[in-house]
């Protein structure tokens, strides 16, 4: 029942096939580095994008509180910065 098993095959075939999955993962950790770059790539540019946006919201909010603060001022002393002619 508990007969050992014995499997033989050649030296070279265990080697070749080795070889060939050394192979395949080498191809893939390239495949992998080259997709790497790519999303750096992006990931740069999504970048880039969102420091545009943050200036355009900056800018958008400063002047907002200038146009409110003008307001207030407005509302609560009307003759400010009134020159008569």
């Amino acid at each position: 029942m508990n007969e050992p098993v014995t499997v033989t095959y050649s030296l070279e075939d265990v080697f070749k096939r080795v070889e060939d999955k050394l192979d395949t993962l080498q191809k893939d950790v390239t495949d992998l580095k080259v997709e790497m770059t790519e999303v750096k790539t992006e990931v740069k540019g999504i970048n880039k994008r969102l420091d545009s946006q943050e200036f355009i919201n900056r800018s958008v909010a400063i002047g907002v509180i200038v146009t409110l603060l003008s307001g207030v001022i407005k509302l609560f002393f009307p003759n400010f910065l009134n020159i008569p002619h």
